[in-house]
């Protein structure tokens, strides 16, 4: 997706400089990106935090808001459905074709250039969106919640952004007017590349050798760390690791492994047995490497901290939240879980790990979930089922189950299955 998507920026530049003419002479002085509606020092806007990814509920050209997924890792701004974007009156000016995380090249977008982001006292205005043709719920299936795009660079670019996961809030500062070092954070360089933010982090591995890690700091991302191997003969697998989904990208379901590291620092703060997730290179791997970076890191090592992105001044702050040196736990059933996307809390087991609890118990794949615990999965929502099975060794998990026939969803029998949670790395 970033080779296309870089096309796009640099096909628009032309565009947008006549743009910006037009409009300063006309008398106006604002750009495309994210500002204040009013002049203060700072803004506060709130959002939901679902495993520590940041969603927040946007008015586009004055319509009903819909929930976005704030992503540093991300250029542009992405609208999912182009039948939504059809609702909202959006107008298009072409098509893209977009390459996939994992190297498909089937996404087409169609690319509506200028439009108005309300998100309460924060507008983003001029701002361009790419929207898929063909619809893509991947999100809402693993986060549990309706999400209808992404929120990139544009957020980022010219102002200050406090991330407090622990009270669910974002800062949003007047460029220049926040205090050069906020009591009690650290600095770290931050080199802002081709839009996207990266830091450098040591990282201690299984086999004893240090690395000096160039990560793409990505709040959009899941996981804690994320190493690619094929940058780097440096990156070593740990001896223990399990064989997983590691997420969902716009090109499908990304597959590797997860094992662990001995430590990573950040911003001098250490943190022991990080969870590391190891995706199998795949077509879009020649992107990565161009990058120069060895991984990155997402919402399960950032939300544990209170986070500043300062692209202006090339900095990120950091101060250790309350949860920082919680054990990082991974899944112990053994079970990947998704919810049926624009269904009332339905929720199904997508893969079975082969030997794990769940699968000892006779659980399968596509099974769908009807109880946990005697208690309706529709009560449930899908953090709080999958922090459940991360929870602790031992617990017992009773579950009753739907098993479809032939994909004829009148033909089904039910059962209840029963197993203990054992920790696998």
């Amino acid at each position: 997706m970033n080779t296309a998507l870089s096309q796009y920026m640099q096909k628009s530049v032309g565009f947008f400089l006549v743009l910006i003419f037009t409009l300063q002479v006309a008398g106006f002085a604002q750009v495309p990106g994210f500002f204040m509606k009013e002049d203060r020092r700072k803004v506060t806007l709130p959002f939901y935090a679902s495993n520590s990814l940041i969603i927040i509920p946007v008015s586009i050209n004055g319509n009903t808001p819909i929930n976005f997924l704030l992503d540093t890792g991300v250029r542009s701004n992405i609208l999912f459905s182009r039948v939504l974007g059809d609702a909202l009156g959006l107008e298009y000016t072409r098509q893209l074709k977009l390459v996939g995380a994992d190297g498909s090249t089937d996404l087409t977008a169609s690319v509506s250039p200028i439009n108005h982001f309300d998100l309460g006292p924060i507008e983003g205005v001029f701002q361009s969106l790419l929207v898929l043709d063909e619809e893509f719920f991947g999100l809402e299936s693993v986060i549990g919640i309706p999400i209808y795009g992404i929120i990139g660079h544009e957020f980022f670019k010219y102002n200050p952004i406090k991330i407090d996961y622990d009270n669910e809030k974002i800062d949003f500062y007047q460029q220049g007017r926040m205090k050069w070092k906020p009591l009690f954070y650290r600095k770290m360089d931050l080199s802002v590349e081709d839009s996207k933010p990266y830091i450098n982090a040591e990282v201690k591995q299984r086999d004893g050798s240090v690395l000096q890690a160039k990560l793409l700091v990505d709040t959009g991302a899941n996981h804690g760390l994320l190493l690619n191997r094929e940058t780097t003969d440096k990156i070593t697998m740990p001896p223990l690791f399990i064989e997983s989904e590691l997420g969902q990208s716009l090109g499908g379901i990304l597959y590797g492994y997860v094992g662990r590291v001995d430590y990573m620092e950040l911003a001098g703060f250490r943190l022991k047995d990080v969870l590391t997730s190891y995706p199998e290179e795949t077509d879009f791997s020649y992107v990565i490497k161009e990058s120069g970076r060895q991984g990155s890191l997402g919402a399960e090592v950032l939300g544990r901290t209170k986070l500043i992105l300062d692209y202006p001044r090339d900095r990120i702050l950091v101060k250790k939240a309350e949860n920082f040196y919680a054990p990082f736990q991974f899944d112990m059933s053994g079970m990947s879980l998704k919810k049926i996307p624009n269904d009332d809390n339905r929720v199904y087991i997508s893969e079975v790990r082969v030997g794990s609890p769940a699968a000892n118990s006779g659980v399968k794949a596509y099974d769908e979930i009807l109880e946990i615990n005697n208690v309706p999965t529709f009560i449930w929502e899908l953090s709080e089922i999958n922090r459940l099975m991360r929870s602790e060794p031992g617990k017992k998990i009773t579950m009753k189950i739907r098993r479809y026939k032939d994909d004829n969803l009148e033909d089904y029998e039910d059962s209840v299955v029963t197993f203990s949670l054992r920790k696998q790395i």
